[in-house]
């Protein structure tokens, strides 16, 4: 799967993941959202979530706390 890491309104991270056959820009295009944080590529594994890779579209790559925030927003109610 794909994923984008936006910056809302609030200066929050929302990530959002949608499939691989959707083009990153042709996403990018359908959110309001300012900025773009982070992008790449995410899987889960059986020990968490992993992001790897990088938008070359948008300028973006993967960072380090990604999986973080990605497993933080699934946890909220």
């Amino acid at each position: 799967m794909k994923y984008i890491i936006f910056e809302d309104f609030a200066g929050q991270a929302i990530p959002i993941i949608f499939p691989e056959r959707v083009d990153y820009v042709e996403f990018r295009e359908q959110i309001p959202y300012p900025a773009v944080l982070a992008a790449g590529k995410v899987k889960l594994t059986d020990t968490g979530f992993i992001c790897y890779g990088e938008s070359k579209e948008l300028g973006v790559k993967s960072s380090s706390n990604d999986a973080k925030i990605i497993e933080q927003y699934l946890k909220k109610d």
